[in-house]
């Protein structure tokens, strides 16, 4: 009877340690920002936000060339007018991740504030608490009018080696607990 008891709190457990990995897995999301396009005076970035829902955990990666760089503003006025006089961070590395750590609107431009009067920036609002999606959508970007962008831009969804580790991590920890729970559970008999 003992052992039977030792077997069921394995496999409970083994349950338990699934559900949080399940949920663990599917909390955030990784954007690559203009997806295959990039952070780029040539991508269409307002289209490409317009049918994300974003919330708190989610991580934009920001990848660009040497000519760009990405600053976060610190609010809608900066970001209208392109001014980054005063910004929260400015990275120009190329290949930028920056964490939504808070709920509502994030405002990010280039830098270079022609690039940014041309249309390199963005706005996302990020929702947060108990409203927050356990995994928001990763639709393609919405077509903008016509001759704005070279067609072969146009609705490439973006599979980033982070998003595959991300994703894939949590079945390989699962994997690895459930034996260890079968191992346990043989043991103990």
């Amino acid at each position: 009877m003992a052992a039977a008891n030792k077997f069921l709190l394995g496999y409970v457990a083994a349950v338990l340690v699934f559900g949080l990995a399940v949920i663990t897995c599917e909390a955030a999301t990784t954007y690559t920002v203009g997806d295959i396009s990039g952070w780029d005076i040539s991508t269409d970035l307002d289209s490409w936000v317009q049918d994300k829902t974003f919330a708190v955990g989610d991580v934009l990666l920001f990848q660009y060339s040497s000519i760009h760089n990405v600053s976060e503003v610190p609010d809608k006025v900066s970001y209208d007018q392109c001014n980054t006089t005063r910004v929260i961070k400015t990275s120009n590395d190329g290949n930028t991740s920056i964490p939504l750590t808070t709920p509502g609107a994030h405002y990010f431009v280039c830098g270079n504030g022609l690039h940014c009067l041309g249309g390199m920036k963005i706005q996302v609002t990020a929702i947060g608490g108990a409203n927050a999606p356990a995994n928001a959508p990763q639709g393609s970007a919405v077509n903008g009018p016509s001759g704005l962008m070279p067609a072969s831009k146009k609705n490439q969804p973006t599979l980033s080696a982070s998003n595959v580790i991300n994703g894939g991590s949590g079945y390989l920890v699962l994997g690895f607990l459930c034996v260890v729970g079968t191992v346990f559970s043989l043991i103990s008999n």
